[in-house]
């Protein structure tokens, strides 16, 4: 009668214990009777991810007028400088915040981190929209990014929702998502940006959207993430909750593999070298994207006598827009096929696209489910910092170049995608052994 002796409500599965009221042995339950791809949860991915990375580069296509409209460039090559200082601070406010949220996810669960990451986009971001004063909108970048701890739960999420063949699409789903973001946001910063003067027709100059001409674009992103806020009601816990017999709550790994969970339960994170390898090429690519994003909406709206193609915030979105379209296309229909045939390095190797789809699957399976929003949060702290480093190096690189048009070796621009080349090649050497470790 060894029954006695077992743990509250079990129910023996061929693989798993699966325990009553836990919603992560629900979720091990349904993967366990279902190989198909878990459509309705990868529709969550996507949807909660967009909603929270549109508000980091909606302001790229207009942030060159901004700052020339918060007057606090007295020059006009310096205001490259402040306009990277402005896009830094989101970043710096994340790199404080994501390890804290990755822990969090780890205790509480991945359901209530998304939410509260959602809720701080609706607020924030609109208050962004009507700041008057550059520090106030230094401000309200900085809190947007330390409130928003999207990123870590929700590559957990995207793992912990499906099998493990289909681990490679759902992280793909959240690389998408974030692109899809940041293409679609500067689309919406440049076609809402300023709508008295691109709309006058339709918006007064006295109106409230005159009187704040970037509040439009970022209350239509708020009002979006605030659907997708509501629809987190229907969206499943993933981490596993078990009744002690106290009656208190204990977070436990229900992992379909035991060998894998006491193989890595014990490791420190930090001397995880899969982990943190792979992390740093991470980290490396992101600098790289987060550089060029910003460089180009500085080079692309700048005046054609300092080397720019002087386009319109519209323009800037237009073209954004259609490499959001070929990002989507690529991630959804092709990735996993070059995922099945190349593998995580190999595809990372051959086309940047999907260097953060494969490195971000390489730290997922370096950990287990009790350690994989603290990675994630370690991960996302780490990409921040250079995130952050990204657009204020970005902006002050912009306006030394534009002050030696006549230089010798690489005039102008010229010398900005010198340097973001020789980055993307440090990258892709990191890629390689003896510098990467593949985790079993």
């Amino acid at each position: 009668m060894g029954e006695a002796e077992a743990p509250p409500s079990p129910a023996v599965m061929s693989r798993s214990v699966f325990y009553d009221g836990c919603p992560g042995c629900a979720m091990e339950r349904k993967l366990e009777s279902s190989k198909g791809i878990p459509y309705k949860e990868f529709i969550f991915v996507g949807i909660t991810t967009i909603a929270s990375s549109l508000p980091i580069s909606s302001l790229f296509p207009f942030l060159y007028f901004m700052i020339e409209d918060l007057h606090v460039a007295k020059k006009e090559q310096d205001i490259g400088l402040y306009a990277g200082f402005l896009g830094a601070s989101y970043m710096v406010g994340r790199c404080f915040a994501s390890l804290f949220w990755g822990v969090v996810a780890d205790r509480i669960g991945r359901k209530p981190i998304i939410k509260f990451s959602i809720l701080s986009v609706v607020i924030f971001n609109t208050l962004f929209g009507l700041s008057v004063r550059y520090w106030m909108a230094i401000a309200t970048r900085f809190l947007l990014g330390a409130l928003n701890g999207m990123l870590a739960p929700v590559k957990a999420y995207s793992i912990e929702v499906c099998r493990p063949e289909h681990q490679a699409l759902g992280l793909s789903i959240v690389s998408t998502g974030w692109g899809i973001g940041l293409v679609v946001g500067p689309a919406i910063g440049g076609y809402f940006a300023q709508p008295a003067k691109q709309y006058p027709n339709i918006f007064s100059e006295k109106s409230i959207f005159g009187r704040f001409p970037y509040f439009l674009p970022c209350l239509c992103i708020s009002l979006i993430a605030l659907v997708v806020l509501i629809s987190c009601i229907w969206l499943p816990e993933t981490l596993h909750k078990h009744k002690n017999v106290e009656g208190g709550i204990e977070m436990i790994d229900n992992s379909r593999s035991t060998l894998e969970e006491d193989s890595h339960k014990q490791k420190n994170l930090y001397k995880n070298w899969p982990l943190i390898s792979s992390i740093i090429a991470y980290c490396v690519f992101t600098l790289h994207d987060t550089a060029y994003s910003e460089i180009f909406s500085l080079w692309a709206v700048s005046d054609k006598k300092y080397g720019g193609l002087s386009f319109s915030s519209k323009e800037v979105g237009q073209v954004l827009a259609v490499a959001g379209a070929g990002l989507l296309v690529y991630q959804l229909f092709i990735y996993r096929s070059v995922h099945r045939f190349l593998g995580s390095v190999n595809s990372s190797r051959v086309a940047s696209i999907t260097i953060i789809t494969g490195t971000s699957l390489l730290q997922n399976n370096a950990v287990s489910q009790s350690q994989r929003g603290a990675a994630n949060g370690i991960s996302t702290t780490a990409m921040s910092f250079f995130k952050a480093i990204a657009p204020a190096g970005a902006g002050a690189l912009f306006s030394w170049t534009q002050k030696r048009q006549n230089a010798a070796f690489f005039p102008g621009d010229q010398m900005i995608f010198f340097i973001l080349n020789l980055i993307e090649l440090v990258g892709l050497v990191l890629t390689f052994k003896p510098f990467l470790a593949i985790p079993n």
